[in-house]
């Protein structure tokens, strides 16, 4: 199990964070949909919110997953529409880093606590896909595939943590941590600009 885990680390490490307000080219629902994932930064949070919810389980399941997709998505048309959010770059490397801590440490959170902790940082991402959309594309095509990815990314997060759980209480409790704080020292070297 933490081969696969490392494995899938390191698949998803290579993406270069370029996943960021003035940069490239983007049009329609594809480049949308290929926002999130072409981002470290991106991709490790949406996981993170995922194994989250898997964590938190119930309720938290579900309501986690869709209170990060409706703030990132309501973000996001504020930045179509160029509202300014100061310190993007900085909330979005700060997602990498406490989402990453909370996993690692396992805490069991209200779920109205993650649904607000996610939620602050859907702000930032959300904002980033949103400006990164040109006037000449489709607001609608653009939003519908940064929505899709996430979702996508979301889901992957819950299959992860739904297979830890399988792995046993120990050995999920070992993943977890040394996962959360590998992602929490990528968010770190992401606010540094070394990744």
């Amino acid at each position: 199990m933490t081969r696969a885990v490392l494995a899938l680390f390191v698949l998803l490490v290579p993406s270069a964070a370029l996943a960021h307000v003035g940069v490239g080219d983007t049009s329609g629902f594809g480049h949308g949909f290929s926002h999130p994932i072409s981002g470290i930064d991106h991709v490790l949070t949406m996981v993170a919110v995922g194994l989250l919810a898997a964590h938190l389980a119930g309720r938290a399941l579900w309501l986690v997953p869709l209170t990060f997709v409706s703030v990132m998505a309501a973000a996001g048309a504020l930045g179509m529409v160029g509202v300014d959010l100061p310190f993007v770059e900085i909330g979005i490397g700060l997602s990498v880093v406490v989402l990453g801590l909370v996993i690692a440490f396992q805490r069991d959170l209200p779920t109205s606590v993650a649904m607000a902790l996610v939620a602050f940082f859907a702000i930032f991402h959300g904002h980033a896909h949103g400006t990164e959309m040109p006037g000449s594309s489709s607001g609608l095509l653009y939003g519908a595939g940064f929505v899709v990815a996430t979702a996508l990314l979301h889901a992957v997060g819950i299959g992860l943590g739904l297979a830890l759980g399988y792995a046993g209480q120990s050995y999920s409790r070992r993943i977890c941590q040394i996962g959360g704080a590998a992602m929490s020292l990528a968010g770190v070297a992401i606010l540094a600009g070394t990744i």
